[in-house]
């Protein structure tokens, strides 16, 4: 989802916040959070925000790559398609025009630990939107047509994204298929065409039984509505749903990596090569996850970042450096279990590879020997924490920040000591998270250079 712009709001928390990492931390804004729990196991969320009369929507479901079936690559991604192709009650389409109809947007993506679906539109939707919700909650319009369609649509993606564009996202795809171990968090979440070709109207069922139940599902609103109203519509809609029994999770628990592990890949479409550099990361239960949110905006996030500062601007390294905790998919804040710190690099031609990462790796052993000083650590932590107010005052943002922390935590309200915890991570911290899981031991590197293209005269040699 695109960050919104830092509105004055966040600006002036930002501005009040300390100019040390010692300085006392001032008073943090509060979001309101009110929660209840249907008898079928929906959970429903509401802050309530009278600015504008308009709400946002995030219907979240604990189903994403990582806990698809095996065999069924891509499955997960496949069937956020398959949830915007009608019902028995609401043809394909129906969602659509009553959304946009009267100036809402709606869309859906698929993450490692969920599926979202969300909406943003005038409050006088809302009973419309909630029904809508409720009715491909209950069932879909499971046709081969639309099977066959949808399961064409998301192979157009795939060569799109990633076959037939330069670089095709081998900083997520390829990068966590060599880091990882266990087949949960390393298989391409894209999908094979194979996988996704056997998919059959069968499997399109069972995987809507199984994982689109009400207890297996988080409703995030927020907007110019009353929490006990919205309580009442939910009940409304959805009581009538039945709960469903749900699978055991794996565990996708993995620790550090003993070895460096490298891949070097041509690409026919690029220009000049690019680089990608992965640390394993554990998941949002462990202490070092907001220490690691820290480091990865204090290595890339920006033209200030040390990355940047050092091998762009500063040695012409790299041409360019992106990357952070949870990168490409997400903030991170919008991940359950183990990820990775990445960062994506173009290089000169004539630079080679292995030198980049060393002085990648120097930059990352300097924080991990000395710390970070404070005047600096502030700086990033305010930037990372008015990143945050950014997000969460807009309403569709704010609603699937909630409805996420809900599902990944039991608690809502837990959104609200994020910028306690950005606040409280010391140059210790940082230190400790960059010689634990940025040593060159749990590093994974992919160099990825351009294929070289024959000669008309090498070529008549041959």
């Amino acid at each position: 989802m695109r960050r919104v712009p830092i509105t004055a709001l966040a600006l002036a928390i930002a501005l009040a916040l300390p100019a040390a990492a010692e300085s006392p931390a001032p008073q943090s804004w509060k979001l309101p959070v009110f929660v209840k729990k249907l008898p079928n196991g929906l959970t429903v969320v509401v802050s309530p925000d009278h600015s504008t009369p308009t709400f946002g929507i995030s219907t979240v479901y604990r189903i994403g790559f990582r806990l698809e079936p095996k065999g069924r690559t891509g499955f997960a991604h496949l069937f956020e398609h398959m949830m915007f192709q009608g019902t028995p009650n609401a043809p394909k389409g129906i969602l659509g025009r009553v959304i946009q109809g009267g100036g809402g947007v709606l869309n859906g993506s698929t993450r490692y630990d969920h599926t979202n679906y969300i909406a943003s539109a005038p409050v006088s939707a809302l009973d419309a939107i909630l029904w809508l919700e409720a009715d491909r909650m209950k069932g879909l319009d499971f046709s081969e047509k639309n099977l066959k369609n949808q399961q064409d649509v998301v192979k157009e993606e795939i060569r799109g994204n990633v076959l037939n564009r330069p670089y095709g996202l081998f900083y997520w795809t390829d990068i966590v298929g060599k880091a990882f171990d266990k087949w949960e968090n390393s298989h391409d979440g894209y999908g094979s065409f194979t996988d996704l070709d056997a998919a059959n109207i069968a499997d399109v069922k069972s995987f809507f039984e199984t994982y689109y139940a009400p207890n297996n599902a988080v409703i995030g609103i927020s907007g110019d509505v009353e929490p006990q109203e919205v309580f009442a519509k939910v009940e409304k809609y959805f009581g009538a749903l039945p709960s469903r029994a749900q699978p055991k999770r794996p565990d996708v628990s993995e620790g550090a990596n003993t070895a460096e592990r490298w891949v070097n890949q041509t690409d026919a479409l690029a220009q000049v090569p690019g680089l990608a550099v992965g640390f394993k990361l554990p998941g949002r239960t462990s202490q070092d996850y907001v220490p690691a949110a820290v480091l990865g905006e204090l290595l890339a996030g920006g033209n200030a970042s040390r990355l940047y500062q050092g091998l762009v601007k500063g040695s012409g390294t790299l041409s360019q450096i992106q990357g952070g905790l949870n990168w490409p998919l997400g903030d991170a804040w919008e991940i359950e279990g183990p990820t990775m710190m990445t960062f994506f690099g173009l290089y000169k031609p004539e630079t080679d590879a292995k030198a980049v990462v060393t002085a990648m790796g120097d930059i990352i052993s300097r924080i991990a020997k000395e710390g970070v000083p404070a005047e600096e650590l502030a700086r990033v932590k305010t930037n990372l924490e008015s990143n945050l107010y950014a997000d969460i005052e807009a309403p569709l943002s704010r609603a699937n920040k909630l409805a996420l922390t809900q599902l990944f935590t039991g608690d809502a309200a837990k959104l609200n000591d994020l910028p306690t915890q950005i606040r409280a991570v010391t140059s210790e911290d940082i230190r400790r998270v960059a010689s634990t899981w940025l040593a060159p031991t749990n590093r994974t590197v992919i160099d990825r250079r351009p294929a070289k293209v024959a000669t008309p005269q090498a070529a008549e040699g041959k």
